[in-house]
């Protein structure tokens, strides 16, 4: 595993928030339950039949009349799929300590996890795979994504590097992605899905970064005209130039289940499935032979 230096080992706050100002803790912690709820697009009904409570009792949490207990916050924010570091800021809202450590990925404690994950990121060798955070910082990589890093801008793998800039900064993946404009506006959905979620002002401002780079002045290969999907109807692909021919990924995210751990909960590991028999051949015969 290739992992990255300086503070790489602790994720950047992907939606910090602080408890209310004042004694008003019933309040405080009322409102936030009110905004996730309403962000989850539920009524006070449907978030009572669920956590088993009552809609009025609901009612009088969100409107600072009732303090829910510890055990009712922590019930209403796992039905209202609330992320693990927000779920510690509800709870300091409500007056009680954060349940939640964040610990640094490079911690002892965090060995076995650690293990674990080099041990994936080197099980898919040759194809390419990372481990990013909240805000797309990538914390690790194994061997093979150097056949995606190739070209780019020696400003862009400085520490820390980060997954989106280097993908579609125009000095960095995107002028070799062959269908740039579908892989783009793909990567921007995504983030925006992952806004509408989490209360993340890191990963707002990153969004509001990479949406504004222009497109390459020289893409290596791009064909405006092509779709993807004519040729890979059952998921769309990145489709890479890369020394004369075009290597097709297709991306999938794993994420831990049930995390206890701020740091943890904020973990995905993305990896690059070869699309065709041609991409499978290429790494395997020349990045395989290569280790």
């Amino acid at each position: 595993m290739t992992r990255t230096t300086g503070s790489a080992g602790t994720p950047d706050r992907a939606g910090a928030a602080t408890a209310p100002a004042g004694g008003d803790t019933a309040a405080g912690v009322g409102a936030l339950l009110r905004g996730w709820r309403e962000r989850r697009q539920l009524s006070q009904l449907q978030l009572a039949l669920r956590a088993d409570s009552s809609a009025r009792h609901i009612s009088f949490v969100e409107t600072g009349r009732s303090r829910p207990s510890q055990e009712m916050v922590l019930r209403l924010a796992e039905h209202l799929d609330v992320p693990v570091r927000e779920r510690n800021t509800l709870l300091l809202a409500a007056g009680y300590a954060p349940k939640y450590g964040e610990t640094p990925l490079d911690d002892p404690a965090m060995e076995s996890l650690r293990s674990g994950v080099e041990r994936l990121l080197l099980a898919h060798d040759p194809y390419p795979a990372i481990v990013v955070d909240g805000t797309y910082r990538v914390l690790a990589t194994n061997r093979s994504i150097a056949v995606l890093l190739a070209g780019v801008a020696p400003h862009l793998l400085e520490q820390p590097l980060n997954a989106m800039r280097i993908t579609l900064h125009p000095e960095g993946l995107a002028p070799r992605i062959v269908n740039l404009r579908q892989w783009r506006r793909h990567l921007l959905e995504q983030m925006e899905r992952q806004i509408a979620l989490v209360r993340s002002e890191p990963l707002r401002a990153l969004y509001d970064e990479v949406s504004a780079y222009p497109l390459p002045a020289n893409p290596a290969m791009e064909d405006v005209s092509e779709d993807a999907t004519e040729l890979f109807p059952f998921a769309l692909p990145m489709r890479v130039a890369h020394e004369g021919r075009v290597l097709s990924f297709l991306s999938t995210i794993a994420t831990f289940n049930t995390p206890l751990d701020v740091t943890v909960s904020e973990l995905a590991m993305e990896t690059f499935l070869p699309a065709d028999p041609e991409t499978v051949a290429f790494l395997q015969g020349t990045v395989a032979a290569a280790g």
